[in-house]
């Protein structure tokens, strides 16, 4: 498999994992009591800070997916991979590290750094729009 094929991969299952840790947490509080089965909330309102950015981690590469991820199935699909290969890992790596800044902080400087994080995918992704369309 490709580089491009490893990073779709690799970021579908991150995706999958921090969905399988926020359904671990919720199934914990249901079976102890601490959260009725029909308490939650898309974005965990109620629930402690962490579980509130772990959604919104979740949910930041749900959005993610269809860009990046497009971008990512189309360079595949159009055996065009030698545009994204070298870069592929970077979206991955860029994409992990946005989440689990998401994960440990929401200060200042966390939301700078996650957004860096962000803006690297941002770059990468014009730039392979670019190469694919021309």
């Amino acid at each position: 498999m490709s580089n491009t094929g490893y990073a779709l991969t690799g970021f579908v299952s991150w995706a999958l994992f921090l969905l399988i840790v926020m359904e671990t947490i919720r199934t914990y509080l249901v079976v102890t009591g601490k959260v009725a089965a029909n308490a939650f909330t898309p974005d965990n309102f109620g629930l402690s800070p962490f579980m509130q950015r772990l959604a919104r981690a979740h949910a930041n590469c749900i959005e993610g997916l269809p860009i990046f991820g497009g971008l990512l199935a189309i360079a595949i699909m159009t055996s065009r991979t030698g545009i994204t290969d070298a870069l592929a890992s970077w979206l991955l790596g860029a994409r992990i590290v946005q989440s689990i800044i998401h994960l440990v902080s929401t200060s200042p400087i966390a939301v700078s750094l996650r957004f860096s994080a962000f803006a690297v995918q941002i770059a990468i992704g014009v730039y392979w729009s670019w190469k694919l369309m021309t």
